[in-house]
C-alpha cells in the first residue's frame, strides 16, 4: 500500500504571528502575511498552515476564509512545544546594510538566543532600521523551521555595552592581536556566553583596552587568518555551536 502522506506537509507555509496561539482560536492576517498566504502561496479553505507564536511553540492552523485583503486561519493543534534554545548571545558590531543583513539570517539560522548590535569607533553603520532587521529575523526563523525567535536589541555604544554586561556572563571577545583557540576557550566555559566580534576596521586601542579590562571578558583567536566582520561572526557563532552548544544534542 502506497505510504500515507505526512500530515501537515512539510510542504505547508509557515509564519510567527504575535498574538498567543491555542487550541480552536482563530487567527486573521492581514498585510504582508496575507498577500503571502493569498497571492504567493494561493492558499485555499483547507489548507494547511504552520503558525509560531514565539512563547507556545508550533501549531498546525487550516486556512478557514480567504478573502480579498485577509485571510483567517483556524488553530487546531499544537505539534510541538518551542524549542530550547542555548544560552548564547551574539554581539557583532554594526556592519554595511547587506554583509549585517547576512549576519542577522544566518545567526537566526545557527540557532542564537539574542543579537545585540553593537556601535564602535570605526563602525561604517551607525543606525538599524529595527522593523526591517525584524522582518529578516523572522522570515530566516520561518525558512529553518526554528520555534523560537533571538531577542533583538538596539545597538548600544561598546561602553555602555561593557557598563550594563552581566556579571555570570562570559564575553568572548575575537581579538585580532590573538588569545585562547576559540574552540578550547567554549568548551572550558559552561554557562551563559556571548560573543563580541569587531566592525570591518577592527577595535582601536582603546577599545581593546577597555574590553580586555573587563572582568567577564575572554580573548580568543579565530586562527591565522584576518577575517571579516560577517565571516568572523557566523564561524565563531556555528563553532560554539558545534562545541558547547546544541548541535551534539
Amino acid at each position: 500500500m502506497p505510504a500515507t502522506p505526512a500530515w501537515p506537509p512539510k510542504s505547508a507555509p509557515r509564519l510567527f504571528v504575535p498574538a498567543p496561539l491555542a487550541e480552536g482560536a482563530t487567527v486573521a492576517l492581514d498585510g504582508a502575511q496575507s498577500h503571502y498566504l493569498g497571492k504567493v502561496m494561493r492558499a485555499a479553505v483547507g489548507d494547511a498552515v504552520i503558525l509560531c507564536d514565539d512563547t507556545s511553540g508550533e501549531w498546525l492552523a487550516r486556512v478557514a476564509r480567504v478573502g480579498k485583503r485577509d485571510i483567517q486561519l483556524s488553530v487546531e493543534a499544537l505539534l510541538k512545544p518551542r524549542e530550547l534554545v542555548p544560552d548564547f548571545w551574539l554581539c557583532p558590531a554594526l556592519l554595511k546594510k547587506d554583509r549585517f543583513d547576512l549576519v542577522l539570517e544566518k545567526a537566526t539560522e545557527l540557532g542564537v538566543a539574542a543579537i545585540h548590535p553593537v556601535l564602535t569607533r570605526r563602525c561604517v553603520a551607525d543606525r538599524l532600521n529595527a522593523e526591517r532587521a525584524r522582518a529578516i529575523v523572522t522570515e530566516a526563523a520561518e525558512q529553518c523551521a526554528r520555534t523560537a525567535l533571538p531577542t533583538l536589541e538596539q545597538p548600544v555604544k561598546l561602553d555602555a555595552l561593557l557598563r550594563d554586561w552581566p556579571a555570570d556572563r562570559a564575553l568572548f571577545f575575537a581579538d585580532e592581536n590573538g588569545g585562547a583557540p576559540a574552540a578550547a576557550a567554549f568548551v572550558a566555559h559552561a554557562g551563559p556566553a556571548a560573543l563580541l566580534i569587531g566592525p570591518e576596521g577592527g577595535f582601536d586601542d582603546a577599545e581593546r583596552a577597555a574590553i580586555r579590562a573587563h572582568p567577564a571578558a575572554r580573548a580568543i583567536t579565530l586562527g591565522p587568518r584576518i577575517l571579516r566582520g560577517e565571516t568572523a561572526a557566523l564561524a565563531a557563532t556555528a563553532l560554539w555551536m558545534g562545541t558547547t552548544g546544541d548541535w551534539n544534542g
